[in-house]
């Protein structure tokens, strides 16, 4: 199993009507054959940089190569994500 995560901030303002248009969306990607538990996360810890995450789940790395090339993960990165997130960090896991 491999955990997709990604933290990030958009350059929208708070609350705004564009944010929730961009966190609405973003469940284009929830779809996508192979994703497994897909979250919207918004962070509350003081410590932390970023304002939301998503969080995923990929049975084996074939099904999240999978995701990666399909058409909807693609458009989403290219028409809503690169335009509208101002800074991000993304992790994979895998348990130990």
């Amino acid at each position: 199993m491999i955990r997709h995560t990604v933290v990030f901030n958009l350059k929208h303002d708070a609350n705004s009507e564009a944010e929730g248009a961009f966190l609405r969306d973003a469940l284009v990607l929830e779809a996508i054959p192979g994703v497994q538990k897909f979250e919207r996360l918004r962070q509350v810890s003081p410590k932390a940089d970023y304002a939301f995450g998503f969080s995923m789940e990929f049975a084996d790395q074939a099904a999240y190569d999978g995701y990666n090339v399909h058409p909807d993960h693609v458009a989403f990165v290219r028409d809503r994500w690169v335009p509208e997130v101002a800074a991000f960090q993304e992790i994979d896991y895998v348990a130990l």
